[in-house]
């Protein structure tokens, strides 16, 4: 392998057995086999860590960490903790490319090749994903997932190692899998997820539902959109947007629950004004102009900011910088 290819997944998981056989067989076909692979084992209670023993004897880049039980699942905070569990397992310097992968998803054979070739031609691109599926449950029909082309999808995150640094890692807390990617475009790197029919991923547990059931998903999104600083105009704009999408009506009530119940109750907020004024600017930019017009604006204007930080870097990993804090 080049390199200027070696890629570290890092794959938080808790009582995958369902799923997780698709995922652990589509890595494995991948055009670019990934540097290391690790699996953490959030203290799971079926086969998953029967599962992980097996494919870990097929695999020789894939390595299991395991955790104590905690008693539940805990989205958000402890994802993220597994995901830095795994990570401080080994030495980020001696990968280009890291990415937050989870244990339900289906990917093309040339995910991560596609990925990469996509960074080597554009040295700012710090982040980017392909698009989710999902077999409709009602229909059986295989329908795309609801999401932007300016936020790369925490299923599958997929990073320079320079900009993951750069932004400082994930925040533990819910919504890090937006502040993250709006960070790195104050910073002057692009963020996108593609649309290219050789990089749509199949989703084998829908996005925004969670094991409580939709409402609770949808509840927490709120929530996190609070977290993170969302306006309340732009996040009533989504709410109405998203109003004639499965499941109709129910999902956008229970976001707007989850977003003014946090309001309501002054629960915290992402302690960082300056990231929170640029967030709010580029949604008004957004509600004046449209998300992608709006978010083309922004990332013309902050390229400078890139430019400033990185001179004429170009291509590779970019390797550099200090390791990414919590």
């Amino acid at each position: 392998m080049s390199s200027q290819r070696r890629y570290l997944l890092v794959s938080p998981c808790r009582d995958e057995a369902e799923f997780m056989r698709r995922t652990l067989d589509s890595v494995a076909a991948q055009t670019i086999s990934p540097a290391t692979w690790i699996v953490v084992d959030d203290g799971s209670s079926d086969d998953t860590p029967k599962i992980l023993e097996e494919y870990a004897r097929k695999l020789p880049f894939l390595r299991v960490v395991r955790r104590t039980d905690r008693g539940k699942r805990s989205v958000g905070p402890g994802v993220i903790e597994a995901f830095y569990q795994g990570l401080d397992t080994v030495n980020l310097d001696e990968f280009d490319y890291v990415c937050k992968l989870d244990m339900d998803l289906d990917l093309p054979r040339r995910y991560f090749e596609l990925l990469i070739l996509r960074m080597e031609r554009e040295p700012r691109l710090g982040t980017c994903s392909g698009k989710p599926w999902f077999i409709d449950p009602g229909t059986g029909a295989l329908v795309p997932e609801t999401c932007g082309d300016e936020i790369s999808l925490g299923a599958s995150k997929f990073y320079r190692v320079s900009c993951f640094r750069e932004i400082g890692g994930f925040v533990r807390q819910v919504m890090w899998d937006g502040i993250d990617c709006h960070r790195a475009r104050m910073l002057g790197w692009i963020a996108e997820a593609v649309n290219d029919e050789d990089l749509r991923f199949l989703h084998l547990r829908p996005m925004g539902s969670s094991q409580a059931g939709i409402w609770a998903g949808r509840v927490r999104t709120g929530l996190g959109q609070y977290f993170m600083g969302t306006s309340p105009l732009y996040f009533l704009a989504s709410a109405v947007y998203r109003l004639p999408k499965r499941p109709v009506l129910y999902g956008s009530a229970a976001m707007l629950w989850g977003y003014f119940s946090s309001a309501i109750k002054r629960l915290p907020r992402y302690e960082d004004p300056q990231f929170r004024r640029f967030l709010r600017k580029y949604q008004w930019e957004c509600l004046l102009m449209g998300k992608s017009a709006a978010t083309q604006k922004v990332t013309a204007e902050r390229a400078r900011v890139w430019h400033a930080a990185h001179g004429n870097a170009a291509g590779g990993g970019l390797r550099g910088g200090s390791r990414a804090a919590g």
